[in-house]
């Protein structure tokens, strides 16, 4: 018998797990607090990934205060990360092709969980030549409560008709894996810029370097089982 459950359906973060945009993502932050006169350490700006924006905005504002200039920020944030990304220095991260081509060889769907706008994702998706790889893709606006709620792991295993037993979650941040263990799904934890905590450790079903391994635990957990001796 197999050890794990095979699986039928993934779910994907995108940020900072399919796609590497987090690095972007600080960078951006950091230049548009710098356009404003104020200093965003990077340690803050790590804060907010994986965090959806009304979250994001709710950080900010008790950091800096009532006089921080919310909307300037971020609007100064959005223009600065898209002309990182339209001058493309956007890219997959390693194995996110791999693993799309396998789960395609095998029939499996899959869809995106992301914290992120539905243009910033549809974008993003577009530059990096994986738009069109998912049969779902659930953003910050298609639900009513973002990471770590679970509502957006829950609505990308709908959208699949997946069940939690066999419905596995990728995901990159501490935030985005709360909410894949609460929807009850098991979830692999591939770390990006933020380094597992006790806690992600302990909520991870496994702990990977890349999405290759994914791969390798795809072909373990789907393997047939043996046949029964006489």
């Amino acid at each position: 018998m197999n050890a794990e459950s095979p699986v039928r359906a993934v779910v994907f973060d995108m940020d900072g797990l399919l796609i590497d945009s987090e690095s972007l993502a600080m960078e951006s932050l950091v230049s548009a607090g710098a356009e404003l006169g104020y200093e965003m350490p990077i340690d803050f700006c790590r804060s907010m990934i994986g965090v959806p924006a009304d979250r994001c905005r709710t950080l900010a504002a008790a950091a800096y205060g009532r006089g921080f200039p919310l909307d300037e920020y971020f609007d100064l944030h959005d223009e600065h990360l898209r002309r990182l990304v339209d001058g493309g220095r956007l890219a997959t991260k390693p194995g996110a092709v791999a693993l799309l081509d396998a789960l395609d060889a095998q029939g499996v769907p899959k869809a995106i969980a992301t914290s992120s706008s539905r243009e910033r994702a549809d974008h993003h998706l577009e530059l990096a030549g994986l738009a069109g790889r998912f049969d779902a893709v659930v953003t910050r606006q298609d639900v009513t409560k973002g990471k770590p709620d679970p509502e957006p792991y829950l609505k990308a295993m709908a959208a699949l008709g997946g069940e939690a037993e066999t419905t596995l979650a990728l995901e990159d941040s501490t935030n985005g894996l709360r909410a894949a263990c609460a929807a009850g799904l098991r979830c692999i934890l591939v770390p990006d810029l933020v380094q597992p905590t006790e806690e992600s450790r302990r909520l991870a079903h496994r702990l990977y370097p890349d999405l290759h391994r994914v791969i390798e635990y795809l072909a373990a957990a789907n393997a047939p089982s043996p046949a029964p001796t006489a």
